[in-house]
């Protein structure tokens, strides 16, 4: 039996092309069923369409209390829930309807570098100015607080004393296609 999940995406949807690329075969165990996100003009929405994946969008009061977007996850028999470039809390509802089964990934290697605000090129651009050596990035399970979930996984990349914000990010984006997919379809069927 295919398990699904839903995929949360506020911006353009590059890691969620990937994912539902990855999972697009036939005798794929995991299937993306639903993509949400809480902006109607999100580039993710136009990639999912493209590529027969059922939207969603919900403004800002659905996402204060959670019950609508449940509902839509329930009625996509929705197993599990993957935030890919998703920018608002996801609410208590919804981590208590899915404990465990929430993960998301962060371009950089938690506990550093996370926390509230810290999304995209804010974290390359703190990745250079703190003179790192290194960054990567973590795939670990949604809480309440912004980028504190158990850690499930990271990989590393180096970041060289020329690099810039852009270049760093370049590395770690390509840590996220070859890694976030194959992740992502471990922990979902490992999930009871």
């Amino acid at each position: 039996m295919k398990r699904n999940i839903a995929l949360f995406a506020s911006g353009e949807g590059t890691n969620a092309e990937n994912i539902i690329r990855y999972f697009g075969c036939d005798d794929s165990d995991v299937r993306v069923s639903l993509v949400v996100s809480n902006k109607s003009q999100a580039g993710v929405l136009a990639r999912a369409g493209r590529l027969g994946v059922p939207c969603a969008v919900f403004g800002k009061e659905a996402w204060a209390d959670g019950a609508e977007i449940l509902e839509a996850l329930k009625s996509y028999d929705v197993d599990f829930v993957v935030v890919a470039g998703f920018l608002l809390r996801v609410p208590p509802l919804l981590l208590q309807a899915y404990p465990h089964k929430i993960i998301n990934i962060h371009p950089a290697l938690l506990p550093k570098f996370g926390g509230k605000g810290m999304y995209g090129d804010r974290v390359h651009q703190a990745v250079v100015a703190a003179g790192e050596t290194e960054s990567g990035i973590t795939i670990h399970y949604v809480n309440e607080k912004y980028d504190e979930g158990a850690v499930i996984f990271q990989a590393t990349c180096p970041v060289l004393p020329t690099d810039t914000p852009e270049e760093v990010a370049r590395k770690v984006h390509a840590l996220e296609y070859e890694h976030f997919p194959r992740v992502i379809g471990e922990v979902v069927m490992e999930a009871e």
